[in-house]
């Protein structure tokens, strides 16, 4: 069975893959723990030097690199290279922070001494998606591998020269052999690869549908699990709000990667005062998008992954139209070769559209009018998903109290939704659970465990002994 990657941007056929057969599969597990065993005994300072070679490759052949995500899933050259950037980025964040994130902590207690460790727990299983090829894997190795652990990578089929890319980038900055392997496998395998022993827990990017099966098969096998799920984040314009600021952000928030991201914008939901104004200079900003193929540096929009991504997104806009839904920009394919829509901009869009209740993974932005600052809080809260969020007020401490009535794992305040390494990136309700980046991502797949060394000294016979049996 061959794995076809597909030009988005031309329907032409650029490689094709053969899928693992079982013995390679087994192979690349035992390859996975045996290197665990090894790589669990370096220092941080080891480890910390490995990051930094990967870092340095990923800048000096960051065109190279670039260029295989553009002519797989169809993003901007300008935005595959700024993604292997922040690739390194995070090598040398983790590098520079891990010991410290990881640091022994005492504990003042009735023993001698009792302390707090953070110990690798073994091969971690990641399942990455193909919107952002290297960003996502780079999210979730950098911190694993820096915590002693080692990683299987089973990515999305579309990017199979990505995920190859990376593994041979990994080995090639001198991993020992099977720290970081890929396998080429259907999502069909997912749940034996949970299930085999050699993993010891698996990370998930991708829709909630995905989470529900990967949480499924990981709490059978007992086995941690950290998702990240889709998304519908409400980009929030207050009366006081800069309209300028606001709508050049939401073209850059909504369209960029042609509106394929977890934690694009996708819901507008603007106070009726400013409604009308703030619509007409987000229609006006993003008319102005050049679209095209992705390998021009001038081109600011490429093709969607795939031409069925398309084609579910079509439907939303016209189920939303047929509901009352105005289309403001777009509306529909753009005729030709590849897989290309216009940017979307739909007014007049209310809680039951499809436009509003699912998630739009493309480039299509509706517009919802709220009342009042307490029905726009209802309003982004009105979804299953709660990942990101964008508020745009010019009264900060307003700013801060109403973030802390948005159902959602970030907020930025007059900003755009991003992952940084420095702070936690997750969500709640469906857009899933745990934490990547920051202390908190480094420290979801290790064992917390707990040391106590006593009795202490001179200490009273009842501080000494267990007050329970649990």
């Amino acid at each position: 069975m061959a794995i076809e990657s597909i030009n988005p941007a031309t329907g032409e056929m650029i490689e094709k893959f053969h899928t693992f057969s079982e013995s390679e599969i087994s192979n690349a597990l035992d390859q996975a723990r045996g290197a665990f065993r090894s790589w669990r005994q370096t220092s941080f300072g080891e480890r910390g030097a490995a990051l930094r070679r990967v870092a340095a490759y990923l800048r000096e052949h960051k065109t190279q690199l670039a260029r295989f995500a553009t002519l797989e899933m169809g993003k901007t050259i300008l935005e595959s290279e700024a993604e292997v950037e922040k690739c390194a980025w995070n090598c040398e964040f983790y590098a520079d922070n891990a010991e410290g994130f990881l640091a022994d902590e005492p504990v003042a207690t009735n023993a001698a001494q009792s302390y707090v460790s953070y110990l690798p727990l073994g091969v971690v299983l990641a399942v990455m998606p193909w919107n952002f090829p290297y960003w996502q894997v780079f999210r979730f190795a950098a911190p694993a591998l820096m915590a002693g652990n080692t990683a299987v990578l089973k990515h999305a089929s579309n990017v199979s020269r990505a995920a190859l890319e990376i593994e041979r980038v990994f080995r090639e900055c001198g991993l020992p052999e099977g720290a970081f392997r890929t396998v080429l496998v259907p999502g069909s395998q997912v749940d034996k690869l949970i299930a085999d022993h050699r993993i010891a827990a698996v990370t998930l990017t991708g829709s909630d549908p995905a989470g529900v099966s990967v949480a499924s098969a990981a709490g059978h096998a007992l086995k941690r699990s950290v998702l990240e799920l889709g998304g519908s984040d409400a980009f929030i314009i207050l009366e006081d709000a800069d309209l300028d600021a606001a709508a050049q952000m939401a073209v850059r928030s909504r369209f960029q990667n042609a509106g394929q991201s977890c934690i694009a914008a996708k819901r507008f939901i603007v106070l009726e005062s400013v409604a009308e104004e703030f619509t007409q200079k987000f229609v006006a900003a993003a008319a102005k998008l050049r679209v095209g193929d992705p390998l021009d540096r001038d081109i600011q929009m490429g093709p969607m992954a795939r031409g069925d991504l398309r084609d579910d997104l079509d439907q939303q806009v016209r189920r939303s139209v047929a509901e009352g839904a105005r289309v403001m920009l777009g509306g529909k394919m753009i005729d030709g070769p590849g897989s290309f829509y216009e940017p979307t901009i739909l007014a007049g869009v209310t809680p039951q559209m499809p436009a509003f209740r699912e998630e739009t993974f493309g480039p299509v932005a509706p517009v919802i009018t709220a009342r009042d600052v307490d029905h726009a809080i209802e309003l982004a809260n009105d979804s299953q998903f709660g990942l990101g969020g964008n508020l745009w007020t010019r009264d900060l401490d307003r700013g801060r109290a109403l973030a802390r009535r948005i159902e959602s794992g970030n907020v930025f305040i007059n900003g755009m939704t991003a992952s940084d390494p420095r702070l936690p990136f997750g969500g709640v309700k469906r857009s899933g659970y745990g934490r990547e980046l920051s202390i908190f991502g480094i420290r979801e797949f290790v064992n917390i465990q707990t040391v106590w060394i006593g009795p202490a000294e001179n200490a009273p016979a009842q501080q000494t002994s267990t007050v329970a049996a649990e």
